[in-house]
């Protein structure tokens, strides 16, 4: 570990999300990013912050998220001051939310360092991810570089996106050859074999001046949008002039935008027991069994020649369940969940049904 902290060094999270897929734990009042899932006292949004602590300082951590979010920021991480949460006026994926970011941070620091971060991942391996971290940092202070994190893959997963990964730069960085959005169990298969493939785990590095470059010549639909006459960010205009321009920026993750196109776009291949935790599947896997196979989150439990499922209840409530295997059953306040869990990726398909029949009542 570094003995003294880089001020030039940024991290921004990326915390506006509504976790559809985690319903009806999450909910667009409470997304999974602020829920403790693992009983640490701690959640999603906290442990990735507490993750950063002695790389970046604190006053150069910035959120990314909506006026709905605020007070649940402040309240989670009472450390930050209101100027590091950055409200976005409407939701218009990771692309724009990154650009605004960065002019925000360039403002500040010409020389800013960035560091990309979702806020709902687990990370098991806290020593090897704040390595990984401070290698990527220094590669990005020493090369013109767009760089993001590949996860060493152990299973062929339908759920993510893949890095093919080319020309090998020293023992843990690579030219990225082809991005593939998320791609069905056979081709997961070939890309697990052919050992050329990692997991895109939506990390990305780069300075602030390369990121808002690339901008400018891939993405010049948002630039031109977002990056006002150069003085703008960081005064108290700011709010004004991105309450006007940003609902106007094209909905595109930063994928399509900008990495898919650039020519410096490299990957560090790293392996810190990640997650994005994006469903109860995930959750499933990443939780403690019993040696039926069942996880049991925050209840009690009788059960009866029942195997490999997910019991997730709010409330002292019990459940008694009997001949039941592979599946998901979730209770809390209003709703209830019981799918099988390989039905999982069609949950937010029955959200979409909960909303059109009901409005936003479970919402």
């Amino acid at each position: 570990m570094e003995n003294t902290i880089n001020k030039n060094r940024y991290c921004m999270i990326m915390c506006g999300g509504v976790g559809s897929r985690f319903w009806p734990y999450s909910r667009q009042a409470w997304p999974k990013q602020f829920i403790d899932f693992f009983g640490t006292g701690r959640s999603l949004l906290q442990m990735a912050v507490d993750r950063m602590e002695g790389i970046v300082p604190v006053e150069n951590i910035f959120m990314l998220t909506n006026e709905q979010y605020a007070q649940i920021i402040k309240q989670q991480l009472p450390q930050l001051r209101d100027e590091q949460i950055l409200l976005e006026p409407a939701r218009r994926n990771t692309a724009p939310c990154i650009a605004w970011g960065a002019y925000h941070i360039q403002a500040i620091n010409p020389d800013a360092k960035i560091m990309v971060a979702p806020s709902d991942h687990l990370v098991l391996k806290t020593d090897e991810f704040r390595t990984a971290v401070l290698k990527a940092y220094r590669f990005i202070e020493q090369n013109d570089a767009l760089l993001t994190l590949g996860i060493k893959p152990n299973r062929p997963e339908t759920g993510y996106g893949y890095i093919q990964v080319g020309e090998q730069l020293g023992d843990d960085f690579s030219a990225v050859k082809t991005f593939t959005e998320k791609p069905n169990e056979e081709l997961a298969r070939v890309f697990l074999e052919s050992g050329e493939f990692f997991w895109n785990s939506g990390m990305f590095f780069w300075s602030a001046r390369c990121i808002i470059d690339a901008m400018a010549h891939y993405a010049p639909d948002i630039a031109t949008l977002l990056q006002g006459d150069g003085t703008i960010y960081g005064t108290p205009a700011e709010m004004p002039f991105i309450n006007e321009h940003y609902p106007s920026c094209p909905n595109i993750s930063i994928d399509f935008a900008v990495m898919e196109k650039a020519p410096n776009v490299y990957v560090e291949c790293v392996d810190f027991g990640w997650s994005d935790l994006g469903t109860w599947g995930s959750l499933y896997e990443n939780s403690p069994k019993t040696r039926d196979g069942n996880v049991t989150q925050n209840c009690r439990s009788l059960l009866f020649n029942s195997h490999n499922n997910i019991f997730a209840v709010k409330g002292d409530k019990l459940i008694v369940a009997s001949g039941l295997n592979n599946y998901i059953v979730a209770d809390v306040d209003d709703a209830l969940l019981i799918v099988p869990l390989d039905e999982e990726q069609k949950i937010r398909n029955y959200v979409n049904e909960a909303k059109t029949m009901y409005g936003d009542k479970y919402i």
